[in-house]
């Protein structure tokens, strides 16, 4: 059945324009929002905000005390007979390692510390678009307990005025672009393509690592065999403190401080990055009923931050110790895997850093310039990994002392005088066109959707911003909508038209597209109520969808049009809905 002419206005058919989209504008890029720079994270301490750089300098206060306070401990007599019955390294809680540093162990720490880094970077650029950590899954503002903002103006979250409701998108900030990648504001959509395949190889190396590391006997370096590693490692504690650094005996054996720290990086730090990137996805949720309580979005997303501390602190200090107790000694380990002093080492270690530093120098500005090879880079990656995701069935775990005070909104209101129409007449001219590969095209009134079997579901709605909020939708089933209109077997897509233009003016309305199986899940719903009233503008009225598997921008709100199709490659730009098409994201979003 050919697509009819009606939905082909809908969008903006031009190809040519694609082009153009190729590299980055940062001034048109979003809709031309404002760089907005981000501040440095305050914390709140009880009713107060505090700039974390005081928290920085305390910190360096502490240690400048621990260095005199060490120094003084170690006049004392009971202070070195201690030392010497727990010197920091010692073979009672791991036995000495004779065979040094294999290839493998070298070369994966190479590529774990080049993983890392993008990993962080990126991570902290998706941060940056919606800058607030919370503890409760409803992130309502001003419950943060840390931000990298100010405060969300007081007289724009008055849902009832739709045209000044602080969005999320304009909460979202820029960074630098030596530090976020790509660092502009809103530039979440390819950040995450970094991120996601970057933890890709990160886990691959991983995993390879873990079956390295117990199937040779290296694991005797890191895991502590006895309770003794404890008053070593606060033997070895005092001794750095004091500036009197122990013996490096590193080659062999590590000492306690150094074995707690790698052992609590690998095997508890790792996992816990793994465990809450995974909790923070709404296939997860939709399917295990994580999103309240304490495995809830908010909470994974504040202790994956305390990973990315953890990580960064971790490698600051990692580099430091490598400088000062032996950088010759040190850096002859870990790239020649020999316990000698050859200046050779430095040779190869600067090599591998100006690789890194140009990997670094590049990683923005290759970004920019081609953002659409980064996209598909991306897909080629992990597209499997969220196909998979996708094949989750979603589950009702919900009740209504759960839902959410605050819903935060987003998206490019409806302009045009047609909604604004259909509006005044409080949608009884509104007709909804279901067309496109379908036995029975229809056209559905409002009063003809109210009469259909309603259905109610409490769920969570999971924005790629990071922000979460769960709420009460009531409405008409997908499943009953293809049961009326009979999409013929070549339809593998449904595609939702929005009244709304995307952000970009003058090119083409919002849509995004679903899998058809997607729509046959009895929690796939066109919603016309959110918490027992009608849905507001600000939420999508007349009508939007909720694909619980999916993350918030996929659900189209002010829903005009579905068109059932066979290839999502013929409709816009080809790439699965507007912001696939225009801000890069991925059609594929279950995390």
């Amino acid at each position: 059945m050919a697509v009819d002419n009606r939905l082909e206005s809908l969008l903006d058919h031009h190809h040519p324009a694609r082009v153009l989209h190729e590299r980055v504008d940062e001034l048109q890029f979003g809709g031309g929002i404002p760089q907005v720079p981000a501040r440095f994270p305050t914390v709140r301490l009880g009713r107060h905000w505090v700039n974390a750089l005081w928290l920085i300098a305390l910190g360096a206060v502490g240690l400048l005390v621990a260095v005199a306070v060490a120094q003084q401990l170690r006049e004392y007599g009971w202070m070195q007979g201690f030392i010497t019955r727990y010197p920091g390294t010692s073979t009672r809680y791991a036995p000495a390692v004779t065979g040094g540093f294999p290839a493998w162990l070298r070369w994966q720490h190479f590529f774990n510390i080049v993983f890392m880094l993008f990993i962080l970077r990126s991570g902290l650029q998706i941060l940056a678009d919606h800058p607030r950590l919370y503890l409760n899954s409803g992130c309502r503002p001003g419950t943060e307990w840390l931000r990298m903002r100010g405060q969300v103006p007081a007289d724009r979250m008055d849902k009832s005025d739709p045209a000044r409701v602080w969005t999320s998108k304009d909460d979202a900030v820029s960074l630098p672009k030596w530090l976020g990648i790509p660092g502009f504001r809103h530039s979440i959509g390819l950040a995450r393509w970094w991120h996601f395949s970057f933890d890709l190889l990160w886990l691959i190396n991983g995993a390879l690592f873990y079956v390295l590391l117990f199937s040779t006997g290296q694991w005797q370096r890191i895991v502590p065999q006895s309770w003794d590693v404890f008053p070593n490692a606060l033997s070895t504690a005092v001794q750095y403190a004091s500036l009197n650094f122990p013996v490096n005996q590193g080659f062999t054996a590590y000492n306690g401080m150094q074995i707690l720290a790698y052992f609590l990086t690998v095997f508890v730090a790792a996992p816990l990055a793994f465990v809450t990137g995974l909790l923070q996805a709404p296939a997860i949720a939709a399917r295990f009923g994580t999103g309240r309580g304490p495995l809830n979005r908010q909470v994974a997303r504040t202790v994956h931050f305390a990973v990315w501390l953890w990580m960064v602190v971790f490698i600051v200090i990692h580099v430091t110790m490598v400088m000062t107790t032996g950088a010759v000694e040190n850096l002859t380990h870990i790239t020649l895997g020999t316990d000698t002093d050859s200046y050779w080492a430095l040779a190869v270690f600067g090599l591998a850093a100006a690789l890194v530093v140009a990997l670094w120098l590049a990683a923005s500005p290759v970004t920019i310039r081609y953002p659409r090879v980064v996209q598909n880079a991306g897909r080629f990656t992990v597209g499997w990994a969220k196909a998979w995701m996708e094949r989750t069935h979603p589950r009702m775990s919900y009740r209504d002392k759960d839902i959410s005070p605050y819903l935060w909104s987003n998206g490019t209101l409806p302009n045009s005088e047609n909604y604004r129409w259909l509006q005044r007449g409080d949608w009884l001219q509104y007709r909804l066109r279901i067309e496109g590969l379908v036995a029975n095209p229809v056209e559905l009134s409002y009063p003809e959707l109210l009469a259909m079997p309603k259905h109610e579901q409490i769920t969570q709605h999971y924005c790629i911003q990071g922000w979460s909020g769960v709420a009460k939708w009531g409405g008409v089933r997908m499943a009953d909508i293809l049961a009326l209109v009979q999409p013929l077997a070549e339809a593998k897509w449904v595609v939702f038209y929005s009244f709304a233009e995307g952000a970009e003016p003058g090119h083409g309305r919002y849509y995004d597209c679903h899998r058809i199986e997607h729509m046959r899940e009895p929690m796939a719903l066109l919603a016309y109520e959110m918490n027992g009233e009608m849905l507001s503008e600000a939420h999508g009225a007349p009508l939007r969808l909720r694909n619980e598997l999916e993350l918030g921008f996929k659900q189209v709100k002010w829903i005009e049009a579905v068109e059932f199709v066979a290839d999502f490659r013929e409709v816009g730009w080809g790439h699965g809905g507007y912001n696939e098409d225009h801000e890069f994201y991925g059609y594929r979003m279950p995390i």
